[in-house]
């Protein structure tokens, strides 16, 4: 069911869902591999102080990773407690379903 705020926006919600699909797949995994290659560069140069600041840029990207990726739950879970609180004032059922929307367009085939 599309709420009214959405309903016009076909196009759109499907160019949002591609970047947030880009955003929560991509992001993690570019920053995954960049920290695999500069760990690598690391232990082939053996040097002790090099690994050690690979070691630690490497766990720091591992964790943006998972945050970037938490991201698109961060967001639902916070549409589902405000949509619970059942505010008067602001239409958060239609936000809601309009971000339900968004995350289950199937890609155009």
């Amino acid at each position: 069911m599309t709420s009214e705020i959405c309903g016009s926006l076909g196009p759109v919600l499907r160019i949002v869902n591609i970047i947030i699909n880009i955003i929560w797949i991509g992001i993690p995994i570019i920053l995954i591999i960049l920290g695999s290659i500069d760990l690598g560069k690391a232990v082939i140069s053996s040097k002790e102080d090099e690994v050690k600041k690979a070691k630690k840029a490497f766990i720091n990207r591992l964790i943006y990773a998972i945050l970037v990726f938490a991201v698109v739950w961060i967001v639902t879970f916070i549409f589902d407690q405000v949509a619970k609180l059942g505010l008067d004032d602001a239409d958060t059922a239609s936000w809601k379903s309009c971000w339900s929307e968004i995350r289950n367009i199937k890609p155009a085939s």
